[in-house]
């Protein structure tokens, strides 16, 4: 049976041969603070600070006086099903396929935040360059707005969905792409729905 943290702190305490009343104090507290704490759960926490402090003074695994796991370094991100057409444009299939694990740290430098991150594939040369077919986006769902200077979006257009450079141009969206061979687009805000914006390729070489 695994020891609770109360427990667990007043077992080292004991082992240490201090008082629970000079560790309180040793944390700024009153002295019945750590003893509140063992005998009646009051914190029902420790505070992340007096945690560390106990632990390291105590020699013990700061997990045993409560504290979370640590994060994973890889985030479960789904993968869209449908192929974001860098063309004329992809059907839509099933929504979500599988997911893809990415580093945590990926996400945290494309500034998305793991519940917002999908990734989608794109197919076609309408983006080459910058886009190649077969290519992965890491797309952030809350930057669905178009950004003034614009940006590369994924975005559904009727049924089909696409991946393209939107710019907004006055009223009007411009869908441009950056093959020159393609012809710029312009569309009313409402003639296309963003599914958010490509932050991060992901290319396997």
């Amino acid at each position: 049976m695994n020891e609770t943290p109360q427990q667990a702190l007043a077992a080292a305490a004991r082992a240490r041969g201090v008082a629970l009343s000079a560790l309180s104090r040793m944390l700024g507290r009153n002295q019945a603070y750590l003893g509140q704490f063992v005998n009646r759960g009051s914190p029902r926490v420790l505070p992340e600070r007096e945690r560390r402090m106990l632990a390291d003074f105590l020699a013990i695994d700061e997990a045993l006086l409560g504290a979370p796991p640590p994060a994973s370094e890889e985030v479960a991100v789904p993968w869209l099903a449908v192929r974001a057409a860098a063309g004329t444009g992809q059907m839509p299939d099933e929504q979500v396929l599988r997911s893809e694990r990415l580093p945590r740290a990926a996400l945290r430098g494309a500034g998305v935040a793991p519940e917002a991150a999908s990734v989608i594939a794109v197919t076609g040369d309408s983006m080459a360059p910058t886009l190649k077919d077969g290519d992965r986006l890491l797309v952030d769902a809350r930057a669905r707005r178009v950004a003034a200077r614009g940006g590369i979006y994924v975005v559904r257009r009727g049924e089909a969905v696409l991946v393209k450079r939107l710019v907004p141009a006055g009223g009007v969206i411009e869908i441009r792409s950056d093959n020159p061979l393609w012809p710029v687009e312009r569309v009313a805000p409402d003639e296309i729905a963003v599914i958010g914006r490509a932050t991060l390729l992901l290319r396997r070489l």
